[in-house]
């Protein structure tokens, strides 16, 4: 049996690339399934596209088609028609004990931009359920699946991985945001850019209450998605500045150069009356997207910029230390464990083929024996049955060991089948 992994993910490769390499809706997803299954039958497949990574898992057993590294590259050019050299390059690989350890790792979002984040759990799920309903899974998917939702509940119970907050996005909402506002539900959120930070911050608010979302972007159709996705609207960039006395909770990650406000533009449309409530600002752009002087302003401007927000993911990370080497050890074991039933498993059927065939020719041949010897009492017989079963298990244990000492690294499918041919084993 086999099981591979490729991947490009967050810290290997940008997000314009991920972006035209997503499966995005189910419709797309059943596509890319069908299309797979057409190029490589009877291989288990399962397809994890979220906004931080696309992730494609394949198993088989020695009869299955298993695609190469190449193969998946090949696929995910022609299907989202992106020549192969904009993202080769950034594809990794990993299979067996690693492919496996990779999606532990990822279950318990020890692998996530957000460390300790619950949602990756259910982006799994959903994941195995789409392929599920795809009829793209098989009994070892099936066993990977819900063993890696198994180990990222256990990381989350065992250990204080998910306590503290260590992303930017989580940072900016749970402790700054809500050191401003009590409540989130009641509030306009202005969001200016629509990159990868910007969304990640909107999911926290969404996750906090928040209903009225506009959605300032340069791109005009990449903000209308974005703006789509999560149920907010979107507004000219050229306007944002119109939107300013309505927004409670400004988030800004546009890319600019220079700020896209002087601290004298913003005092001037903080003089209209509408524009004197509290105003939250995350300025998420490097360099800034607002003059650093604009907290200055009055009282009731809370400017955040993107130093603030690193130095305390930090330091929450830091204080987490312990806890991210405690759930590194569940992984490991969780790892060794599935790769020894794995293993186990692919090994086992031949294991016990070869012990039912020499313990039945044992038995065939001490049948014409005694036959022979019918005059043996039966403490006789059983001396003589005794004896027989300590040869046959004698001759059987070399081959054997020797089985399951190449089991420690890998399934040994060159051995097996050499064992098979030797000893006249079916399939």
């Amino acid at each position: 049996m086999n099981i591979r992994v490729v991947f490009c993910t967050h810290d290997t490769t940008g997000l314009a690339i991920r972006e035209r390499l997503a499966f995005s809706g189910p419709e797309r997803c059943r596509s890319a399934y069908l299309e797979l299954q057409a190029r490589f039958p009877g291989t288990e497949m399962v397809i994890l596209s979220t906004c931080n990574r696309i992730e494609l898992y394949f198993a088989s057993d020695t009869r299955g088609n298993l695609p190469t590294h190449e193969d998946i590259a090949r696929f995910l050019s022609e299907f989202h028609q992106v020549p192969l050299d904009d993202f080769f390059g950034d594809l990794r690989h990993e299979a067996e004990r690693e492919a496996v350890r990779h999606l532990f790792l990822v279950a318990c979002s020890l692998d996530s931009m957000v460390l300790g984040e619950a949602q990756i759990v259910n982006q799994i799920k959903e994941a195995y359920q789409r392929a599920a309903d795809c009829d793209a899974v098989g009994p070892i998917t099936h066993q990977l699946f819900q063993s890696a939702m198994s180990i990222g509940g256990k990381v989350r119970t065992e250990t204080k991985l998910s306590e503290g907050r260590i992303s930017i996005a989580s940072v900016a909402v749970g402790e700054f945001g809500k050191s401003i506002f009590e409540r989130f539900d009641n509030k306009t959120v202005l969001i200016l850019g629509a990159g990868e930070m910007a969304e990640e911050t909107l999911r926290y608010l969404k996750e906090e209450g928040v209903r009225d979302i506009l959605i300032a972007n340069r791109n005009f159709e990449r903000g209308a998605d974005l703006a789509e996705k999560w149920g907010g609207r979107p507004i000219s960039f050229r306007d944002w500045e119109s939107y300013l006395g309505k927004a409670d909770v400004i988030v800004s990650t546009t890319g600019a150069t220079e700020p896209i406000i002087t601290a004298k533009r913003f005092q001037e449309l903080r003089r209209q009356p509408q524009s004197q409530k509290p105003l939250f600002i995350l300025d998420l752009g490097a360099p800034r997207d607002f003059d650093p002087s604009i907290s200055d302003i009055d009282e009731n401007v809370f400017l955040y910029d993107i130093d603030d927000l690193e130095q305390t993911c930090a330091r929450n990370r830091k204080a987490r230390t312990g806890e991210i080497d405690k759930a590194v050890v569940l992984v490991e074991q969780a790892t060794q464990q599935f790769m020894h039933d794995f293993y186990h498993r692919a090994t086992g059927p031949v294991v016990q083929q070869l012990r039912e065939t020499w313990h039945t020719i044992g038995r065939q041949e001490l049948d014409r024996l005694f036959k022979k010897l019918e005059h043996l009492n039966d403490e006789d017989r059983q001396q003589i049955e005794a004896t027989i079963s300590r040869i046959v298990n004698k001759l059987l244990h070399p081959p054997l060991e020797t089985i399951k000492h190449h089991s420690r690294e890998g399934t040994p499918h060159t051995l097996l089948e050499t064992v098979k041919q030797l000893f006249g084993l079916s399939e």
